[in-house]
């Protein structure tokens, strides 16, 4: 195991528990720091909080307060979400202490070959085909996931050998916190303008999603979409060997679709209609795993067998079930508008789409040309309901509905629906007005609908 002398005998302030929080703090013990973990919770009911406490380390809870970092600390391992106006954040910056996160302890101490897989729409599900696709490698002996998907990186990468190949999640707030982090194969599935309350432009966004890349060198590679001049522009921001793909033009080098044939620098894989999970987007996740698993030699019967199984990851259009004449689809994972966007073109029967959640401040006009003609019935809750209804409107949708909360939603979606509706919840907004997480939400979706399956039945 090759435990880089960084991290090794520094003071080192952990701000920002949950997962990824609690499994770096024990790492960098691991590691040979000296830890302090903060958290702005109360002790009561923290878990993770407590039982950092029982095994000796040194955890101040209920405060942030700048004053609990000074210039003796090397570096500050922020939790991803929180924002870079928190003070104690603010006082690292001005005492010049370096503000990292998660992923670049994690990076420092990998022996496997590491995988780095961002973009604003479509990670997890590329990372997961990704994942599934390396099993079947004959250059590895395991294949692992981690990162954003919900799996930190700390705890993988422990027990990850020289003979494995880790798959990362890598947001935009993971990679703004990174210096060193350099993965053998870096993929960007997309970009669009998301998380602009946290990353203020577009162009601050961009720039963090490239960390992926930026320490790459010729001995490794960057996947990435082809589909705009834009993102064929960030490839030349690269160091390493370009492997592209697109579904919108054929490649004379690359991943690209033909008569809806997917083929790979020229060989033919599979028809688009074998890929399991719906939509036109899932043909672009399809192409960026097929181009990393050729990379690694993995036949093509087997990148078959993956794409043609694969029911598609929790809370990304996920299928939950069918009565009364509907299928119900957990989106929860949607929490900007070109999530949504890619939601609704997945289906081509009548939708009624249950949409809301925290007010970022955007506008919901861009998704207009795809609400008409296709969202007959909207059911609306949270902060952004009143902007959801007003564009709603521009798209002529007549049946309009506004309720509180989720619990009222799926309800009152199943009364507005008629037969053959898939009733969809792609809400184009984070889920921070009423839930912890976008998995909190897709959970009580999924429960709320088994709730009314009962009732109806």
């Amino acid at each position: 195991m090759k435990t880089k002398s960084n991290y090794s005998n520094k003071k080192i302030l952990v701000l920002g528990l949950a997962k990824s929080g609690f499994a770096v703090a024990k790492l960098l013990k691991k590691m040979g720091s000296e830890v302090t973990v903060v958290d702005s919770n109360p002790l009561e009911g923290n878990t993770e909080a407590q039982a950092l406490i029982d095994a000796g380390f040194k955890v101040i809870t209920g405060s942030n307060d700048a004053s609990l970092i000074d210039d003796s600390y090397d570096y500050l391992v922020k939790n991803p979400g929180i924002f870079y106006s928190n003070e104690l954040i603010q006082q690292a910056e001005k005492l010049e202490i370096p503000v990292i996160t998660e992923p670049e302890i994690a990076y420092s101490y990998a022996d496997a070959t590491m995988v780095g897989v961002t973009g604003t729409n479509g990670k997890t599900t590329v990372t997961t085909l990704i994942q599934l696709m390396l099993k079947h490698s004959p250059k590895f002996k395991n294949s692992y996931y981690a990162g954003n998907i919900g799996i930190p990186i700390s705890d993988v990468i422990q027990k990850a050998t020289k003979d494995d190949v880790v798959v990362t999640e890598l947001s935009s707030f993971q990679l703004q916190g990174t210096i060193d982090l350099h993965p053998h194969v870096a993929v960007l599935n997309n970009i669009y303008s998301t998380h602009l309350d946290f990353h203020k432009t577009r162009s601050n966004y961009i720039k963090a999603k490239m960390h992926i890349t930026k320490n790459q060198t010729a001995d490794d590679y960057f996947v990435i979409n082809y589909n705009t001049e834009e993102w064929r522009d960030l490839a030349k921001q690269s160091n390493a060997q370009i492997l592209p793909f697109s579904d919108n033009q054929e490649l004379e080098h690359g991943a690209y679709v033909k008569d809806d044939v997917l083929y790979c620098n020229g060989e033919k894989i599979m028809t688009a209609d074998e890929i399991q999970i719906p939509g036109e987007h899932n043909v672009q996740n399809a192409l960026a795993a097929i181009t990393v698993a050729k990379l690694f030699d993995v036949k093509n019967e087997d990148i078959i067998e993956v794409l043609s199984s694969f029911r598609g990851v929790r809370h990304r259009i996920q299928y939950v079930d069918t009565f009364g004449g509907h299928k119900f689809y957990n989106d929860s994972k949607a929490t900007n508008v070109e999530a949504t966007i890619v939601a609704l073109t997945a289906f081509k029967a009548p939708i009624t789409l249950i949409a809301g959640g925290l007010d970022r401040g955007n506008g919901f006009d861009e998704l207009v040309p795809s609400l008409k003609g296709k969202v007959h019935n909207l059911v609306v809750y949270g902060q952004t309901a009143d902007k959801l209804i007003s564009s709603a409107k521009k798209a002529d949708i007549d049946n309009i509905v506004k309720v509180d909360n989720l619990t009222e939603a799926v309800p009152e979606a199943y009364k507005q629906s008629d037969d053959g509706d898939v009733i969809l919840l792609s809400p184009a907004a984070a889920s921070w007005d009423q839930f912890h997480t976008f998995e909190e939400r897709g959970d009580q979706f999924i429960q709320e609908v088994e709730t009314l399956k009962g009732d109806v039945k």
